[in-house]
């Protein structure tokens, strides 16, 4: 009788030992099972490096019974990144046109010859000086003549705005000019040393100081609306 509740007792005493192991056992499972989770989470971390290039850590493998876990690195060029293409801004600079477009504009009306393709230069510099650009424009078709065939005076001298001084053209009265780009320059520079810095910043308060005819006012118009409907 004795022996039956020694075998009882230690029976019991088994019992509840394998209760305490599969307890301890399963709380060291679920510690491991969050730290794995945790691990998950950190998936697709990037990794910048100086070589354009993305690191992606990936976890492979989780063991609960093994404090081990196995990742794999992946690499992904930059790029491969589709970018946002580059607009840049559009920055108008007179009557709603770019400087782009107003020199085109230009371009369209300054014929053939020595003056043809100058419409940036006439654009820059009119803008940088706040000379209106369509009338030093008009101002040189008109006393060039360069809308059908270039005057002489351009071809010989590059003056492109009938200026006097000198040094002289051929030993007259007008000014002569190395080039035909320092001929526009001298031109527009003309206009505004002696008529825009005083006030004289339109056609009908510059043609009686410019020129002598009558008519100069008229036909200056003429060429600006020209230039404004092209």
């Amino acid at each position: 009788m004795k022996k039956s509740k020694v075998v009882s007792a230690t029976l019991s005493l088994l019992g509840i030992i394998m209760i305490v192991i599969g307890v301890v056992l399963q709380n060291d499972i679920s510690n491991k099972s969050t730290l794995i989770k945790q691990n998950e989470d950190k998936v697709n971390v990037v990794n910048m490096s100086s070589s354009n290039r993305v690191t992606k850590t990936k976890v492979i493998e989780n063991s609960p019974i093994n404090d081990t876990i196995n990742v794999k690195v992946e690499e992904v060029s930059m790029e491969e990144t589709p970018q946002a293409e580059y607009i840049p801004p559009r920055i108008e600079v007179y009557a709603g046109m770019t400087i782009d477009e107003l020199s085109a504009k230009l371009d369209k009306n300054l014929g053939v010859g020595y003056i043809a393709g100058k419409g940036r230069l006439i654009a820059t510099k009119s803008l940088e000086l706040g000379v209106d650009p369509y009338v030093a424009t008009a101002i040189i078709l008109h006393e060039t003549g360069c809308k059908s065939n270039c005057s002489a005076l351009v071809i010989n001298c590059n003056n492109v705005g009938g200026q006097k001084g000198g040094p002289s053209c051929g030993g007259g009265s007008y000014k002569a000019y190395a080039t035909i780009d320092d001929g526009i320059v001298g031109h527009i520079q003309n206009l505004y040393n002696n008529y825009y810095s005083k006030g004289y910043n339109t056609i009908a308060t510059i043609g009686p100081r410019y020129a002598e005819s009558g008519t100069w006012v008229s036909k200056i118009n003429w060429y600006v609306n020209q230039i404004s409907a092209s």
